[in-house]
């Protein structure tokens, strides 16, 4: 696996207001967090599982996170029935192999966000664009979990 290059100078402030952006985008959105979206993701979730059970050639399995939110993970897939590393469609991730505890705790926030959006999620990831530093949802989901940009070490204290 290369390494994950430094990301460009003020990516933080882009970030930021990507994700403002986002927000007032959201206060104009009808039915979030609602039976609607909820029945979008159910939507989104059929046809995760129909690619990943046509394409997957690896495990399939089930990882809860903290607050109960379940992703089915498929592994095995080719390289291009998915972008980047992998993707989510609904609660399924489809991966060759990209699953590691960090990228699934990732993939646990794109769940929640299409429990959240809906069918509504596709459409405004496209709009969010292909950069992941000013994609909203990325942001949100973690940069450093989604491998995104390089993690940042954790200072350690000496104390005597």
């Amino acid at each position: 696996m290369s390494p994950i290059p430094a990301p460009p100078p003020g990516w933080e402030a882009a970030a930021e207001r990507a994700l403002a952006r986002g927000r007032r985008v959201d206060r104009w959105l009808p039915f979030l967090d609602s039976v609607f979206s909820r029945a979008g993701a159910t939507v989104g979730t059929a046809v995760g599982f129909a690619w990943g059970l046509l394409w997957s050639t690896g495990r399939v399995t089930r990882h809860r996170g903290a607050d109960g939110v379940v992703v089915y993970v498929f592994r095995g897939m080719p390289r291009w029935t998915f972008p980047r590393g992998g993707v989510c469609v609904g609660a399924c991730y489809l991966t060759a192999d990209n699953d590691g505890p960090r990228v699934l705790r990732h993939e646990l926030v794109h769940v929640r966000q299409w429990r959240r959006y809906g069918l509504l999620m596709p459409l405004l990831y496209q709009l969010s664009g292909r950069n992941p530093l000013r994609n909203r949802f990325e942001i949100e989901a973690g940069l450093e979990d989604g491998n995104y940009i390089p993690r940042r070490r954790a200072r350690r204290t000496i104390t005597r």
